[in-house]
């Protein structure tokens, strides 16, 4: 069973640049519903769109916060919030790169050639389980929000992997404990 190639990285969408501050503070403005200078989880699952008319995954936007929080506020301030934009804006552009029928979704062979493309050699079988994993609607698809969650959980468990492969050969022997050990601790 293959889950990495060997040039596996952590995927980092391109990077466009960041947007003028003046423009972000407006956004952020606008996002902080309650004027206390953060941004809280509800308050930007309310703010982001995933082009659906659903709400953006709550999972998501708690990894995403997580990601970004560097004072461990629970909250993102102006400055985390600047780098949070530009990780959903780069992950937006990276999302219609590989939705090739334009469809606002990834189908498992969408999914397979971003993934590929990120590194990793999985087998068709386990498409099918992320597939299921993380679609929401039950339409065999993957949103742009839930995309956001696979690709972190799969890098989050890559890395995590990682850490016991340390001769890289794709093959770990670890115990019982160290497997629950290694499950609880992920950072996501």
């Amino acid at each position: 069973m293959a889950y990495y190639g060997q040039q596996q990285q952590a995927y980092r969408p391109p990077n466009p640049g960041m947007p003028d501050q003046n423009f972000l503070w407006n956004v952020f403005q606008r996002i902080d519903n309650d004027r206390s200078g953060s941004i809280s989880c509800h308050e930007l699952q309310q703010a982001l769109s995933n082009g659906t008319w659903t709400p953006f995954n709550p999972e998501t936007v708690r990894l995403m916060i997580g990601m970004f929080d560097r004072d461990n506020s629970g909250t993102i301030n102006f400055q985390e919030f600047s780098s949070l934009w530009k990780y959903v804006t780069d992950w937006q552009n990276t999302f219609r790169t590989y939705d090739r029928d334009n469809s606002g979704a990834i189908d498992k062979n969408e999914l397979k050639t971003a993934l590929t493309s990120f590194g990793y050699r999985l087998s068709d079988r386990f498409y099918d389980i992320l597939v299921k994993k993380f679609d929401r609607q039950g339409r065999g698809v993957v949103a742009f929000d839930d995309f956001i969650q696979c690709c972190v959980v799969m890098q989050t468990l890559t890395n995590s992997f990682q850490g016991y492969d340390t001769n890289r050969s794709g093959w770990i022997q670890i115990t019982y404990e160290q497997f629950l050990t290694l499950v609880f601790s992920l950072k996501s």
